[in-house]
């Protein structure tokens, strides 16, 4: 699949759509360590453990604030908590943790990069490439990618609350303040985006490491008064808690999913630490710590089966206060770790064509990854805000929360499948036997969390829906605009033969024309020689695409091939993980032997101006939320990063 960066020829909506797929390297998985360019090649290894101990996993990491408790809520219901099933709950819990984030992610799919980079959309990517630009697949990573945008959402939402949920311990006086303070927290959070998150990822590592030991300090001395909650590890407690319990398994199983919701972020930044420093990070330090606070927890539960809140009870009372600060301090990296992977996610979907072009800024010179997005931030910061506001409590929201991740996840492992099987060449019979178990556990998950739907589940499913939708709408308006117009384009090829029988007047320099469609004479060239009747001495007609890979060598770049001695054909490349750069780009050309100025050179760019048309592929209310989005779009010469004095833009009426 190779896809037009969207948009290509500047208009405010871009005339390309998705094409079918073309050459380019190949993809081999397993790359990752060994990639350059990524940010991490010239770090040393402790120092991408410690960083992706601070952001990989500050989601899952802050999972033990809610997840038991929320898990023992169905064994609570009738007014008797036994042993068998605090054991039966917690023994879920560490099993969850050990398939699916131990065997799945950490082992498994860690070794699937593209290039050298993680999450859904790389996934979708390779699998689409292996099958030819399969539809299905590309809906299948759509949706995905819709459902990482509810994570996002609801994420900050229940761990900044869970976390201040505590002081309802340290005084009951503090009650009526959980809201305002949750509210104080979160606005701030986003407002600092814009900053860059360089300076404040510089504290992460070390406020996490601290966080997972005192994880692991606060829980060891419930575990040595309560030794028999070790028999949790046997299998069997979660195997027979499973069968025993019927529906009321069903709903603990929803809230053990909070257990691993993160786990994803393992994957999605595996381009920015690499493999083997996660991987070390939770054999290491986080899977462990994980694991001896649940098991704390449940020892504390079966000594005192009226634990209200197994979480902060682990510490004693003169350290209440300071694990109510830790924790909303790894709550709020937590945060900052998913708000992250949104703008990460966000830039992908722009360049795959699957969103408008969107503002990007850049907030470190060093690392390109390190980006903010105004748009998607201020959304993110008002859904988390209504989220707050609607469900006023961390258990509220835990009902919401898992769905999303339980899309997403059996998204993954499907793409996962098509990968062993195409990329990797496995046989089916071989990718369906490494996948179909964990596919099976999800399931199991999903069904438990749907469970929950009409307490809170809807939000994500409605989230989802409404992305998907967007951006469905996005891609059939730029494919009936690029057909449209299509039908009253002019080859490029005969023009450029006429203009070489009956020559206009030539000025001096170079002109740039940007299109989507490199066989056709773009619209803004058409409409310099009609209206001004010049044409300059040599005349660049350039087509930017976005690939199907994560980053692509300098080598690569682009391509030019002679039509006249006025006129040249470019194509110019982008990998979805970077942000076009035209001017730099065109440096590149110097190599290969074209000579041209910078300060002499004009880029013509056509700005569209959309209308909805009486006979329309799409419905009416479609038409305008297309037209919505198109003039809401990211101006053409901020995207490409064009000078702004060396623009010129000509305007057009189009109907979609």
């Amino acid at each position: 699949m190779t896809q037009s960066a969207a948009p290509t020829d500047g208009s405010a909506a871009p005339t390309d759509t998705l094409t079918p797929p073309s050459g380019g390297p190949p993809t081999k998985a397993g790359t990752v360590d060994e990639a350059e360019g990524h940010g991490h090649a010239k770090a040393s290894f402790w120092t991408l453990f410690l960083g992706s101990v601070g952001v990989v996993y500050g989601d899952i990491g802050t999972s033990p604030l809610y997840a038991f408790r929320e898990a023992l809520a169905p064994g609570r219901a009738d007014g008797v908590l036994t042993g068998e099933e605090v054991l039966g709950t917690v023994s879920l819990l560490l099993w969850a943790l050990v398939l699916i984030v131990t065997i799945k992610y950490v082992l498994l799919l860690l070794q699937m990069d593209n290039k050298g980079e993680g999450g859904i959309l790389s996934l979708m990517a390779l699998a689409r490439k292996a099958l030819g630009g399969s539809h299905i697949v590309f809906m299948l990573g759509l949706f995905g990618a819709a459902l990482f945008y509810g994570d996002a959402i609801i994420t900050p939402a229940i761990s900044v609350l869970s976390a201040v949920e505590g002081l309802k311990l340290v005084t009951p006086a503090l009650d009526h303040y959980v809201l305002p303070i949750t509210i104080a927290i979160i606005l701030p959070l986003f407002l600092v985006q814009s900053r860059g998150t360089a300076r404040m990822a510089t504290f992460f590592g070390p406020i996490m490491l601290v966080w997972f030991s005192v994880l692991m300090l606060a829980a060891l001395p419930h575990i040595a008064r309560t030794p028999q909650v070790l028999w949790a590890l046997n299998p069997w407690h979660a195997v027979h808690y499973l069968l025993g319990h019927g529906t009321g398994a069903l709903v603990a199983l929803g809230a053990v999913f909070l257990a691993v919701t993160g786990a994803e972020a393992l994957f999605a930044d595996l381009g920015h630490f690499g493999r083997r420093p996660i991987q070390t990070a939770w054999i290491v330090l986080v899977g462990p710590a994980l694991a001896i606070n649940y098991l704390g927890q449940a020892a504390l539960v079966l000594s005192n089966p009226d634990t209200t809140d197994p979480f902060y009870q682990l510490v004693p009372e003169w350290g209440l206060l300071p694990m109510v600060l830790l924790a909303t301090a790894a709550t709020v990296i937590a945060s900052q770790a998913v708000i992250t992977g949104a703008f990460s996610l966000s830039r992908q979907a722009v360049q795959l064509g699957l969103l408008p072009r969107l503002e990007i800024r850049h907030t470190s010179e060093s690392h390109s990854g390190q980006i903010y997005l105004p748009q998607i931030n201020m959304l993110l910061m008002i859904g988390v805000v209504i989220l707050v506001v609607l469900f006023r409590s961390s258990s509220a929201l835990a009902s919401a929360y898992g769905i999303a991740v339980t899309g997403t996840m059996l998204i993954t492992a499907g793409l996962a499948f098509l990968v062993l099987w195409r990329v990797w060449k496995w046989s089916p019979l071989a990718a369906g036997a490494a996948m179909v178990p964990f596919i099976a556990v999800e399931l199991l998950f999903l069904v438990s969390n749907l469970l929950k739907v009409f307490e809170g589940g809807y939000m994500p499913l409605l989230l989802a829906g409404c992305l998907v939708l967007l951006m469905w709408t996005w891609v059939r308006g730029v494919t009936i605009l690029f057909n449209k117009t299509r039908k009253t384009d002019v080859p490029l090829t005969e023009l450029v033969a006429m203009l070489e029988k009956s020559p206009p007047h030539h000025v001096r320099g170079t002109a740039v024309f940007l299109t989507s469609d490199p066989d056709t004479a773009p619209a803004a060239l058409l409409h310099n020689l009609k209206h001004n009747k010049v044409l300059h001495e040599k005349n660049v007609v350039l087509t930017v695409k976005t690939i199907d890979l994560p980053r692509i060598a300098d080598a690569d770049r682009v391509r030019i091939e002679p039509m006249g001695p006025h006129f040249w054909k470019v194509v110019m490349k982008f990998g979805y993980m970077e942000s076009p750069n035209i001017p730099k780009g065109l440096a590149l050309l110097r190599k290969q032997g074209f000579k041209f100025d910078i300060m002499a050179t004009s880029f013509f760019l056509s700005r569209r101006s959309i209308r909805p048309a009486a006979q329309s592929g799409m419905p009416l209310w479609q038409d305008r939320v297309f037209i919505t989005l198109a003039r809401n779009a990211n101006d053409a010469t901020d995207f490409f990063q064009i000078p702004t004095g060396r623009v010129v833009e000509v305007g057009t009426q189009v109907t979609v």
